[in-house]
């Protein structure tokens, strides 16, 4: 019979202080692990970011970042279900193991994001090569169950030490070409200072901007439209705010920056109330006049938005008829399903639409048939060489003609001059809106400005108001 093997005592702690420590290295490097692909996380990918930096640095050579994010993947989770969509995630990250280069190191940051890093890029083009490279290598047809899918790709490259020292920094400017490459819709981009709205300057604003929103300091003006027989069409509710230091910031400066960061959900829905509440005051008066307010996009695109503006309007006491929502034709190049549900969930609670900007995009002719809205708006840029320039002006008549035959209101904005409102007035337009009539004002001024039209509506002066300044024409997007 064999002799049972003896094991002295301090050995059994160390058999199970080995086992311990395999276990936590195990769960160690499960931590860096993306569950679903299996490819490295947000985590693994910047402590690799920096030992990189590190390794090029000392050699003296670049290292390149990528930031990959699928167009229109969210659709896919919507239509098919987010197991569906797991698959396709699955099946997209094997193709970026497969189309990796030699030393490219690949992680899933999350949802439908993943990055790509080169630990030593020749040069800035080698690495927006690269970078093609895989957004074609991404966008070829998928096969789920039989079905065909083609996910469009886009890529962000940011290159050490060109313009970033970090990995934070490389990362987030990898991300803001990425951001770049989806709304211009390119596929590939390269990092550009002159393009980042996130510098320290444009964050502080930010900032500033968030508390201003959160202490009620951001305010509304409002600007008529008018009738050519006179009457108040409505008004329209423009976002002014006054910085304590700055002094006036113009329009245009911080509903961009609102619109890059992610606040812009939280300045639409201030505007929203302020608006409905000020039209409830109004109401209360014997003031009934409708008021428009712009949306963005990424308002449109927010699941629940239109149940969101019918549930103010019931706890402001407002009709839906006396909000009308100014939105432009960009609401439809991305997911053009969702923008058109939202668009018609609006129209079904009461809200009147109104398509803002007509003619400065490029997709208003083939779109404007799939959105239901009421009024068309023709752009300012058009309206101010209305009476000197051919083109302009039949390029404002074929436009007066479309929308009539769609059976649409049209609105000329930034009408200035008596000569500009007379043209209009001949070519058909249903309604000016400009400083001929009115700038935007305060509350208390719009009030007494409503007041002193009363039934007579509003007079036609014999001289054309001097021309608004840049910071007087901005919207709320």
């Amino acid at each position: 019979m064999a002799k049972p093997i003896l094991l002295p005592l301090f050995s059994i702690p160390l058999i199970a202080l080995d086992s311990t420590l395999w276990i936590a290295r195990a769960r160690a490097e499960e931590q860096l692990r993306d569950p679903l692909t299996g490819l490295p996380n947000r985590q693994w990918l910047l402590e690799r970011i920096w030992t990189a930096l590190d390794d090029a640095e000392r050699i003296d050579a670049r290292a390149a970042l990528m930031l990959i994010d699928l167009d229109r993947f969210r659709s896919v989770n919507d239509t098919l279900g987010h197991l569906a969509g797991d698959r396709l995630l699955l099946q997209i990250a094997d193709r970026l193991r497969v189309a990796l280069p030699r030393g490219a190191e690949a992680a899933r940051l999350g949802g439908d994001e993943f990055a790509v890093l080169l630990p030593v890029a020749d040069s800035t083009t080698s690495a927006t090569r690269v970078a093609r490279n895989l957004v074609a290598a991404l966008s070829s047809p998928l096969d789920l169950d039989g079905l065909t899918l083609v996910l469009e790709a886009s890529a962000g490259v940011a290159v050490f030490p060109d313009h970033a020292l970090d990995a934070e920094g490389l990362l987030r400017r990898a991300d803001v070409a990425m951001y770049q490459a989806k709304r211009d819709r390119t596929g590939v981009e390269v990092y550009e200072s002159k393009r980042d709205s996130n510098t320290p300057d444009r964050l502080g604003l930010l900032g500033d901007l968030r508390r201003a929103l959160d202490a009620h300091e951001v305010e509304l003006h409002y600007q008529p439209k008018v009738r050519f027989d006179g009457q108040v069409a409505g008004l329209e509710a423009l976002v002014r705010w006054v910085h304590p230091e700055r002094g006036k910031v113009p329009p245009d400066e911080f509903i961009a920056i609102a619109e890059s960061s992610g606040l812009m959900p939280h300045l639409t829905e201030y505007v929203l109330e302020t608006a409905l509440g000020q039209v409830a005051r109004w109401r209360a008066q014997g003031l009934f006049v409708p008021v428009a307010v712009n949306v963005s996009p990424r308002d449109v695109h927010t699941p629940g938005f239109a149940g969101s503006v019918a549930a103010r309007l019931a706890r402001h006491g407002v009709p839906a008829g006396a909000l009308q929502l100014e939105i432009t034709e960009h609401v439809l190049l991305e997911d053009p399903q969702r923008a058109a549900d939202t668009l018609n969930g609006l129209t079904g609670h009461g809200v009147k639409m109104s398509l803002d900007d007509f003619g400065t995009g490029y997709s208003s002719l083939v779109h404007l048939r799939k959105l239901p809205v009421s009024e068309l708006k023709i752009d300012r840029s058009f309206v101010a060489r209305l009476a000197v320039d051919t083109e302009d002006a039949e390029i404002v008549r074929c436009t007066v003609d479309l929308a009539h035959s769609l059976g649409l209101l049209v609105v000329a904005e930034g009408v200035e001059d008596d000569e500009t409102w007379e043209r209009l007035r001949d070519l058909g337009c249903d309604a000016v809106q400009g400083w001929l009539v009115a700038a935007a004002m305060p509350p208390e001024e719009t009030t007494a400005w409503l007041r002193a039209r009363g039934s007579r509506g509003w007079q036609r002066p014999r001289a054309a108001l001097p021309a608004a300044t840049a910071d007087d024409s901005g919207r709320i997007a």
